[in-house]
């Protein structure tokens, strides 16, 4: 089967008749049949799977919501259920002591296998919200693990073959279930008001830490998973389908037949759908990456409620205390002088100066007060246009001495580089790929001298001091590292080649 392969629905008899044994969980008399197939099923997970009437009939009676029932009732429901097919019944002549009782046909009865099916999906829908959902990253983890062991299957015995199938497809069903329920869950009505209310803000950290954390396992397994299933020869997996088709037909099964194309389909529908969740197809894009995106637009939506919330909260924040405490400070307040000062300590000065300058602080802190800085002095200028500053006379400086040390200290400078630059010559040319480490100055003359070489037609330039050179790029398909004091950098590998000038 293709990757992109869909597989058409398969129209059979099983499919279109109506499902009879499903009747009891939606008739008249619902609450009786109920009960009634609740304790043909404990009984048969208790191994005990014929009952006689008056043992259903004693169970019934057991709870006092029945203390009505009679047996006749009992007797007209357990016939309504062998109409339906839920149970089957056989005579049992062994307990028959009379004619008479032979003629009343004492019965056992056993639940179907139908029914058996219906009533554990019920017993599941009862738990449904009892068990919850959940997010395991444990489950994205087994499944790279077991689709890394797929190429390994193909050379294995059937027997491990099926368990290790059997156990990716069981983790694969978990993980779908339990992330779409987890989601559902956190987008229902119910979570949204809960939300909204104060006591969200006590577990907010940990349910995003929670998503957090399946995202990191997204982020660390599902990149793995992909390429595994991307990189899978088709040989290799139909070897290991061929196992598992070869195992299901030894499976020995009673009033059921299988053919070989049906579980092949079945286990290629299956592997399908681990690929589209992993992978894509047909260019869309694949589960994992709309889960990734999902999961995370629920931790901005967290986020934003708690905002919201917490903002609220200090809005709402009841301040008649405060003001009550401030109105006492003032009434102490001896006069209409010490009023004002108190004023301007709780309610700020009334004209403020803002002053903006580029003073240097000792310190970046934040947390530093102003009364611990140190105090500086600022001068302030008029803003009017007719100010002028005032202007002092001073004599011209004589700084020829000072000219003159500068320059001998950079013609030592000049002197050394070239020094420096003379020794990295070998044959009259500089290999990049040959280099010692680099100081970060002669480092900048050599990039210089190739930057202006390559602004040149022929790649040619001239140093300062007036020597020609021209850059080697034979072997530009190359790399090579230059290794300098502060660093190193790949470059291509070039030589600048001196050329000596014709008199």
């Amino acid at each position: 089967m293709n990757k992109g392969e869909h597989v058409a629905l398969q129209v059979s008899d099983k499919l279109l008749k109506p499902l009879t044994e499903a009747k009891y969980l939606n008739a008249d008399n619902v609450s009786r049949y109920r009960c009634i197939m609740r304790i043909f099923f404990e009984n048969y997970e208790k191994l005990k799977y014929w009952l006689y009437l008056e043992e259903v009939y004693e169970e019934m009676l057991k709870d006092p919501f029945w203390s009505e029932y009679k047996i006749e009732q009992c007797q007209q429901d357990l016939t309504m259920l062998t109409e339906w097919k839920n149970l089957n019944t056989i005579q049992d002549t062994r307990r028959v002591s009379s004619i008479e009782e032979f003629k009343n046909k004492k019965y056992r009865y056993q639940m179907s296998e139908y029914s058996v099916e219906i009533e554990r999906l019920v017993i599941r829908l009862e738990n449904l919200f009892i068990e919850g959902a959940s997010l395991e990253p444990t489950l994205l983890e087994r499944i790279r693990r077991n689709m890394e062991r797929f190429p390994e299957m193909a050379g294995k015995d059937k027997n491990e073959v099926y368990t290790w199938w059997t156990d990716l497809n069981n983790d694969f069903m978990r993980l779908n279930q339990n992330y779409q329920d987890y989601i559902r869950d956190l987008n229902s009505v119910k979570a949204e008001e809960m939300m909204r209310t104060k006591e969200f803000l006590v577990f907010k950290d940990r349910l995003i830490e929670y998503l957090r954390s399946f995202i990191k396992g997204l982020q660390r397994n599902v990149g793995v998973i992909e390429e595994c299933l991307k990189t899978q020869e088709s040989d290799m997996r139909e070897a290991v389908f061929d196992k598992i088709v070869e195992y299901e037909l030894l499976i020995p099964r009673m009033e059921v037949e299988v053919s070989e194309k049906m579980i092949r389909r079945k286990a290629e529908g299956r592997f399908k759908s681990i690929y589209d969740w992993f992978v894509g197809s047909e260019g869309q894009e694949n589960e994992a990456a709309k889960l990734f995106d999902v999961t995370n637009e629920i931790i901005r939506r967290i986020t934003r409620y708690a905002a919201q919330l917490s903002e609220k909260n200090a809005l709402g924040a009841n301040r008649k205390e405060e003001y009550r405490k401030v109105a006492e400070m003032f009434m102490r307040c001896e006069n209409l002088e010490e009023a004002h000062k108190m004023s301007a300590m709780v309610f700020g000065m009334e004209k403020t100066f803002h002053i903006a300058g580029d003073q240097v602080r000792e310190t970046d802190s934040m947390n530093r007060g102003v009364y611990e800085e140190k105090p500086i002095q600022i001068e302030l200028k008029p803003r009017v246009r007719t100010y002028r500053e005032k202007t002092k006379r001073s004599s011209i400086i004589e700084s020829t001495e000072k000219k003159l040390e500068t320059r001998r200290k950079m013609l030592e400078q000049q002197k050394e580089e070239e020094k420096k630059i003379k020794m990295l010559e070998k044959d009259g040319a500089i290999d990049f790929s040959a280099l010692p480490i680099l100081e970060p100055r002669i480092r900048k003359i050599l990039l210089k001298w190739i930057s202006d070489a390559m602004e040149s037609v022929d790649f040619s330039a001239r140093t300062d001091d007036g020597r020609r050179y021209r850059l080697d790029k034979s072997n530009m398909a190359e790399k090579c590292v230059v290794h300098c004091e502060d660093g190193n950098f790949t470059m291509p590998k070039m030589r600048i080649v001196f050329q000596e000038e014709s008199v």
